[in-house]
């Protein structure tokens, strides 16, 4: 019997490709998204770039800053400022960046946009910005822990913790939004990621400081 090993070859090539796909499909990995930066590798530094542009907050302001009370510093909590949401499994340090640099901040995680807030200092909104997908030297845990490619699954009720000068301070999601700029402009802490690649459309959450 003559056996067609360019054809078996090619039916093992084929089987292989349909179970690596099913198996990112089944573990949720972004595979049109790594698809996607491999034939266009600039998506990423673009997609930096689209989050980094300034947004029209010229009117935002934070309600009754002087009613709240700063938590007691906790020396056992970490020197590093960190954000958490375990909803979607956040657990990353905050990254401080001057605006110039902002595509060493996105490649890292999470960046706090500069001239806006903190929870020392609640003038001002604390603005929070990463990237969905990221970059192609992420894997799939640190993805999920260290970007927000996981946002949009946020809802009003969720919890946010931010740990910062070893105080922890607790928010909680009310509004989320799709489109090119703030919308709710009294929020305490904003979130916000591109929603698709090459695209200029933004998701954001917005929370309010917990007592």
């Amino acid at each position: 019997m003559k056996v067609n090993l360019k054809k078996i070859s090619r039916m093992l090539l084929f089987g292989s490709l349909f179970s690596f796909i099913l198996a990112s499909l089944l573990s949720g990995y972004p595979i049109l998204a790594f698809a996607w930066n491999t034939a266009f590798p600039l998506t990423s530094t673009k997609l930096s770039e689209i989050l980094s542009r300034p947004i029209n907050t010229a009117t935002l302001k934070v309600d009754d800053i002087d009613e709240y009370k700063l938590p007691e510093k906790d020396l056992s909590l970490s020197e590093i400022n960190s954000v958490s949401i375990d909803k979607i499994r956040v657990n990353t340090r905050i990254i401080e960046q001057p605006q110039e640099n902002f595509e060493d901040a996105l490649r890292l995680g999470v960046w706090r946009t500069p001239n806006f807030g903190t929870p020392l200092d609640r003038d001002k909104p604390i603005i929070l910005v990463a990237h969905r997908f990221g970059y192609l030297n992420w894997d799939q845990a640190y993805r999920i822990k260290n970007s927000f490619y996981n946002l949009p699954n946020l809802e009003a009720g969720d919890q946010i913790e931010i740990i910062w000068d070893q105080r922890k301070f607790s928010y909680e999601v009310y509004q989320k939004d799709e489109g090119l700029s703030v919308s709710h402009f009294n929020a305490d802490l904003i979130l916000y990621t591109c929603k698709f690649l090459e695209s200029d459309i933004r998701i954001f959450i917005y929370a309010k400081l917990i007592q």
